[in-house]
């Protein structure tokens, strides 16, 4: 339940309130009478440090914080792909139709559409033993098996009752025997790392579809890579040919603080693109995650953790994730 304090303190895209009852670190808080979005950073006492993620201009001393109770985590289910996303989930087309083309701040809307209706496959059956990460089943969602998995975190038990049929995100597919109620989509908290049973050992190679990259600078399939370059070299371009080529199933693009124009670049060429396995729009196995460098420090951070909190979630369904953050010197 939220709980309710005031602001002390403005500097910049920092805010210091005190008097937030049961405040925690990390702690996802609205902050004035418009409701912008926070994240507590340190605690001292009564005293608690937020860093905002939008534009604290107008904000003034005296007005209240709210503290939801919880850290900033993600919607994870069927609907992410084809989606362009702000670094903390809110689709940017919703965000649109709430604030208009000129996005206003304090935005309040669902990561994913709760009125689309999925049919779910169940491949598990009544009476098995599952834990967390064991497939339940799988809706269609373009060309892939979205693999629906008992979430992180539920301890596990056997099914008591699992559905088949027509039901939306938030519909209960089934329950545990202790009662818990298995859903298409869960939460993660995104400064957490999904749990694995072991990290395999790089041994595929990440095949980019650029010969010069593969010969010369060679990355293992879970790797990483830099791309070093100044403003106009073929940054982005690369980007869009390894989306294109690479022998990665999804591909989730984070501009985590690029300029507005080269955003907006991505934003407008991204959708145009062909996927060449399929012949239908690379989009269909895309997710975007759009925060220009104009936006405080803590947004940009934000959607780095998002976007690989949305690569760890494809991973654990057993695809392969091409994860992009571009620009991660800003």
């Amino acid at each position: 339940m939220a709980t309710q304090g005031e602001i002390i303190k403005i500097a910049g895209p920092a805010v210091i309130a005190r008097g937030i009852p049961g405040a925690r670190m990390y702690d996802l808080v609205r902050v004035g009478r418009e409701g912008l979005l926070g994240e507590i950073i340190r605690l001292d006492g009564a005293t608690a440090f937020i860093q905002v993620y939008e534009d604290t201009s107008g904000l003034q001393v005296g007005e209240p914080v709210h503290t939801t109770g919880a850290p900033l985590s993600l919607e994870l289910g069927p609907g992410l792909l084809t989606s362009i996303f702000d670094g903390i989930q809110r689709p940017l087309e919703s965000v649109r139709r709430q604030k208009g083309d000129f996005i206003a701040r304090g935005a309040v809307t669902e990561a994913l559409d709760r009125s689309k209706t999925w049919m779910f496959v169940p491949t598990a059956s009544v009476g098995q033993q599952v834990g967390p990460g064991d497939v339940l089943g799988w809706v269609q969602e373009f060309g892939f098996q979205h693999r629906i998995l008992v979430p992180p975190g539920v301890r596990g038990g056997r099914l008591a009752e699992l559905r088949e049929g027509a039901c939306t995100v938030e519909d209960v597919i089934g329950r545990l025997e202790d009662g818990t109620a298995l859903r298409l989509s869960h939460r993660w908290p995104v400064r957490v790392p999904r749990p694995v049973a072991r990290k395999l050992d790089p041994r595929e190679p990440f095949i980019s579809g650029q010969r010069i990259i593969d010969v010369l600078f060679p990355v293992a399939m879970g790797g990483a890579a830099a791309i070093p370059g100044p403003f106009g070299s073929g940054k982005t371009v690369m980007q869009q040919t390894l989306a294109k080529w690479s022998n990665a199933d999804v591909i989730i693009y984070v501009g985590c603080g690029e300029r507005g124009n080269e955003m907006t670049h991505v934003l407008d060429e991204f959708p145009e693109l062909e996927d060449p396995r399929t012949g239908r729009p690379l989009m269909e196995r895309t997710i975007i995650i759009a925060n220009t460098s104009n936006m405080p420090v803590a947004a940009r951070e934000a959607s780095v953790y998002t976007g690989i909190t949305m690569a760890e979630y494809w991973r654990d369904q057993g695809y392969k994730v091409a994860l992009m953050a571009d620009s991660t010197s800003r």
